[in-house]
Parts: C-alpha cells; sequence; structure tokens
C-alpha cells in the first residue's frame, strides 16, 4: 500500500542572462526563475517553491557577456511511495525532471530530499 508524501529539495539554481548592472541581472534571473517555477505549479509538476537569497555567482569578464547569478531554491512535490526511502528518490526525479522541463537545468542540491508523510 503506498501513502502520500511530500518532498522538498533546497539548492542553488544559476541562471546565465544579460544585464546592465549586477542588480538589474540579479532583479532578471528571479524575475526569470519565478515564472518557470509558477508555470510548474499551473502544470501541477511541482506544489509549492520558494526563492530565498541572490547573488552574482560570475561577474562578465568582457563587456557584452553575461551575468551568472545564484538563487536559493525549495521545491516540494507530493509523491506516492510504499516508504520514505522511496518517496525520497520518487520526488528528486521529479523536482529534476520538472526543473529540467522548465529550463531550469543547472540546480545543485545542498543536502538530500526532506520527505514527510501527508
Amino acid at each position: 500500500m503506498e501513502t502520500e508524501y511530500a518532498v522538498t529539495r533546497d539548492g542553488t539554481a544559476l541562471v546565465t542572462l544579460h544585464g546592465g548592472s549586477e542588480t538589474t541581472a540579479r532583479s532578471d534571473a528571479v524575475d526569470e526563475l519565478e515564472r518557470e517555477l509558477e508555470a510548474l505549479t499551473d502544470d501541477g509538476a511541482i506544489e509549492e517553491w520558494e526563492l530565498g537569497d541572490d547573488g552574482v555567482y560570475e561577474h562578465p569578464t568582457a563587456p557584452f557577456e553575461p551575468y551568472t547569478i545564484a538563487v536559493d531554491v525549495s521545491v516540494t512535490v507530493a509523491v506516492e511511495a510504499p516508504d520514505e526511502h522511496e518517496a525520497g528518490e520518487r520526488g528528486a526525479n521529479a523536482i529534476d525532471s520538472a526543473l529540467a522541463n522548465a529550463g531550469a537545468n543547472d540546480v545543485s542540491y545542498t543536502e538530500p530530499p526532506a520527505v514527510t508523510t501527508r
């Protein structure tokens, strides 16, 4: 018998884009990531998300080169599984797949998935 679990992953997403200034690039990166996550929520691919701190990960090395912005992100999905271990694996895979489909491919996770029973 399978139980419903909520699986959350916390990590850092890297967003690369052109910005006129550091402030503009950071704002644009957060806006872009918000749009991607909102679309995933609307599609039902993820249940909840939250963005945290942002900062420049890599400054342009020459004019007209892009900024890379690091944004803290937390994403939650609902999965059904026979136990917490399997729920963690299914949830982590669902989160990875949803983020990749939204174009957020460069996400590094700071710890293993957090699993809670519903």
